[in-house]
């Protein structure tokens, strides 16, 4: 039997499937992030996490771990694929190896053609699309510093500069600010932000106070309404980026949305709106996984087509 291997490897964790020749997914396995491979820690980090869930694929699919070869294999992976490949290769065996970013595999995974547009929204942004020639393009991904806009960091950012301009009296009044207050512990928001500088607070941490933002915004906050509302304008733009890039205007095309961000109905609902704008634009919620979109790229790569099928 012939085995394929798909690797969603990001900053939460990682997740590995295998499936036969004919699409069966024989197996899934869960482990820890694997998401940087530049020092040596980070690097072990992600020999673990690999070797974990593979292994822990093989056991649900009763496969003996120390002899199975992949005919391909596709890793998608935030964070930058560059540094991983020659990492991978030497602890898997596997025929042809594909190693990308996570956009590709979410794509794949998202629409039934692995065609169209994924606009990702969890701590950063970004969006990528593939059309039916093969060409692709991206927009966003460009980092905290100088990009993810519409990202759960960015919420966040914005929510605290609401917070900063409100206690200063020269920004309107908004509940956003007891509403950090409170989940940082903090006396105010001078003190709320630099706690966001230290290592106690990274991004990933900070990222999670975005589920706030959406419940004030909820409750009726004018403030937290209009971050929420230029957040799902900035994705929304990202998406049309990459369609003028990629098709002729009025071509039908699949924009699928993936993320925590999409979480928050406001987001969602002003996104579909705003992309649905143009002629032929659709949105969609995504049929697969991630997880599934790398399998489906490790067949891809191998000349085959097939439908998964399984757990």
């Amino acid at each position: 039997m012939t085995y394929f291997l798909g690797v969603d490897g990001g900053q939460s964790g990682t997740t590995a499937l295998i499936g036969d020749e004919n699409g069966r997914i024989l197996g899934t396995g869960e482990a820890g992030p694997c998401n940087h491979a530049g020092a040596e820690e980070g690097r072990a980090k992600l020999e673990r996490a690999v070797t974990a869930s593979v292994a822990a694929a093989c056991g649900q699919g009763g496969l003996d771990v120390e002899a199975i070869r992949f005919e391909a294999a596709c890793f998608g992976m935030s964070g930058g694929p560059e540094d991983k490949e020659a990492i991978l290769g030497s602890i898997l065996r596997v025929g042809r190896l594909m190693v990308t970013n996570d956009a590709v595999i979410a794509l794949a995974g998202a629409t039934e053609t692995g065609q169209g547009i994924i606009t990702i929204a969890g701590t950063g942004s970004i969006a990528f699309g593939r059309n039916g020639e093969g060409r692709s393009a991206r927009a966003g991904g460009w980092g905290y510093v100088f990009g993810d806009e519409g990202g759960a960091f960015d919420i966040v950012r914005q929510a605290l500069r609401a917070a900063l301009r409100m206690e200063e009296g020269w920004g309107a009044e908004t509940a956003l600010r007891t509403a950090i207050l409170e989940a940082t512990g903090s006396a105010n928001a001078d003190e709320a932000v630099h706690r966001m500088y230290t290592a106690d607070w990274p991004r990933h941490r900070t990222a999670t106070l975005a589920p706030l933002v959406d419940a004030t915004a909820a409750a009726g906050d004018r403030v937290a309404i209009e971050i929420l509302t230029n957040a799902a304008a900035q994705l929304a733009m990202l998406a049309a980026s990459v369609r003028s890039q990629l098709w002729k205007p009025g071509d039908a095309v699949e924009v699928a949305y993936i993320g925590g961000v999409f979480w928050s109905s406001l987001v969602l609902e002003r996104f579909r709106m705003l992309v649905e704008l143009e002629d032929g634009i659709r949105c969609i919620a995504p049929k697969r996984g991630p997880a599934e979109g790398a399998l489906r790229e490790a067949y891809r790569g191998a000349g085959l087509r097939v439908i998964l099928t399984g757990p």
